[in-house]
């Protein structure tokens, strides 16, 4: 029970790592809140987990409605022990896609902002609106999700990796200046994980995916939620500033 008595905060909980995630800290005794805008599968893991969970639909891009579900929770609950910025999406092109010297394709301004509003922007948004609350209890722990392709680059995906490239950079920031609060802020890195979405992939690109990966099998969601797990824990209580690759020791780019 290594979150006993702990509440937190896990935004994209509905599928994937995020509801891996809400289901591994609920077992250690968390109170999860989760936010997603898939409300049918948030409301069907919140029946699931019972009264230690809450679900609320939000938009991360939208500032007014995180400060929301954030001041309900703390009216709730009382405390904000824990906040896991998971929500995220992927857009992936080239940033141009050139055939016979012509210019056929290119990734979309459309693309690259909705990614960058989601991914970079809300982890921004639900950060702010959560420390205050974090800094007048005396601490609490933030914790990012990158990727593995936010620290080695990957082929088409330019608004991705920006985006997990700059979770990066304001986890650093973040652990300097709110350290002194005892606020621990952590980063996660996950390789190729097999979710919903991957799962759909073909079977060629599945098999490519575990060549690259020495450990020769996709990670599970599980595996990305026992990193959080143990970041949110007080086990991880001097760790603050960290990227943590969760990839079975992945190589990129060869």
């Amino acid at each position: 029970m290594r979150l006993q008595g702990k509440v937190c905060l896990i935004t994209g909980g509905a599928a994937g790592i995020g509801r891996a995630t809400a289901v591994a800290f609920a077992r250690e005794g968390a109170t999860v809140a989760i936010c997603d805008v898939n409300v049918a599968a948030g409301e069907a893991l919140v029946a699931e987990l019972g009264e230690s969970a809450m679900f609320t639909r939000v938009d991360v891009t939208d500032r007014a409605g995180v400060q929301a579900w954030v001041d309900e929770v703390v009216a709730k609950y009382g405390r904000i022990d824990v906040l896991v910025n998971n929500a995220g999406i992927t857009r992936d092109a080239q940033l141009v896609k050139i055939k016979e010297g012509e210019l056929v394709g290119q990734m979309s301004e459309e693309a690259f902002d909705l990614v960058v509003s989601i991914n970079l922007k809300g982890v921004f948004n639900c950060t702010q609106a959560t420390v205050p609350t974090m800094i007048r209890q005396g601490g609490g722990v933030i914790l990012n999700a990158s990727s593995v392709v936010g620290l080695d680059g990957n082929f088409g995906q330019t608004n991705y990796v920006a985006t997990k490239a700059g979770v990066v950079g304001m986890t650093k920031v973040w652990a300097r200046e709110l350290g002194r609060y005892g606020i621990r802020v952590n980063a996660v890195a996950p390789g190729f994980i097999l979710t919903d979405m991957t799962a759909k992939m073909p079977e060629k690109i599945l098999a490519q995916m575990r060549e690259h990966t020495p450990l020769r099998r996709l990670g599970r969601p599980e595996d990305v939620a026992q990193a959080y797990l143990f970041l949110a824990s007080d086990e991880a209580a001097f760790i603050s500033g960290a990227v943590l690759r969760v990839d079975g020791g992945l190589v990129l780019g060869t």
